[in-house]
């Protein structure tokens, strides 16, 4: 299994997971013209979509996934919860094919078994998620505002992890945000702090990890020097397993065996 991201952050995500023939998209808030650019410089194109799979309605995760899927014919894959809320909103999924997801019901597309995850979030119906291909197991996990015991479970053991690391609580209370959204930011539905994710990887199985990708890096409440130092003080040794997603071009491919 590989994975690679196509950007990180509050103006568009999106994160691709491959093995054997399938090629999924985890979230996709670029425009289409964007997305096909942005997959290009992985050297995969839009056509080549198993399927898309949505962890909810914000605009930054689903911006461009109901154009991209109506002009690909690839199949959605979606809590009920995302859906609707989708469809009040200006990425409805209409014309699309969905398949609606049930969080901690696992289903395959292709080799890649994928279990959604319920998580403390400010939208309809949430869900990360964890893929297993033959016991190789990749975790995705950004925008939750809190660790529940569940989310801990599901990803303590993993040999890749995409790691939300949103904001240090000290640029976020002295940044230019409102004073609402730093609540929303910071609050328990909100998004998780560099030392949020350091109590979540103190808690997993960090030996096994073969990458640490840190992602969602807020561009006014964060750095990559905060973020690393957060992370670093867990990480005792290998170092180098550890990288930092960016909103301009993501990540590229990194392989798990």
């Amino acid at each position: 299994m590989r994975f690679a991201s196509i950007g990180s952050g509050s103006k568009g995500n999106g994160t691709l997971v491959s093995s054997g023939d399938a090629l999924l998209l985890v979230d996709c808030g670029f425009t289409v013209k964007e997305t096909e650019k942005r997959l290009e410089s992985l050297g995969v194109s839009a056509a080549d979509l198993s399927a898309v799979l949505v962890t909810h309605e914000h605009g930054d995760h689903i911006r461009g996934v109901g154009a991209l899927a109506r002009r690909y014919k690839t199949p959605v894959y979606a809590t009920f919860g995302s859906v609707a809320a989708a469809a009040e909103r200006r990425n409805g999924l209409h014309g699309c094919e969905v398949v609606e997801v049930r969080p901690e019901r696992t289903f395959s597309i292709g080799p890649i078994s994928c279990l959604p995850v319920p998580v403390p979030h400010d939208a309809r119906e949430p869900c990360q998620y964890v893929f297993d291909v033959s016991g190789c197991v990749l975790g995705v996990l950004t925008d939750l505002g809190s660790l529940t015991p569940h989310v801990v479970e599901c990803y303590a053991e993993c040999d890749g992890l995409l790691l939300e690391c949103n904001h240090d609580p000290e640029m976020l209370l002295n940044g230019p945000y409102p004073q609402s959204l730093k609540r929303r930011v910071g609050g328990p539905y909100g998004h998780l702090s560099n030392q949020q994710a350091a109590t979540l990887l103190k808690q997993c199985n960090v030996d096994r990890l073969q990458h640490l990708v840190l992602s969602h890096l807020s561009e006014q409440n964060n750095s990559q020097e905060h973020a690393q130092s957060a992370i670093l003080s867990v990480l005792e040794s290998g170092h180098e397993r550890l990288k930092v997603a960016n909103q301009s071009d993501g990540f590229d491919w990194l392989e798990l065996v």
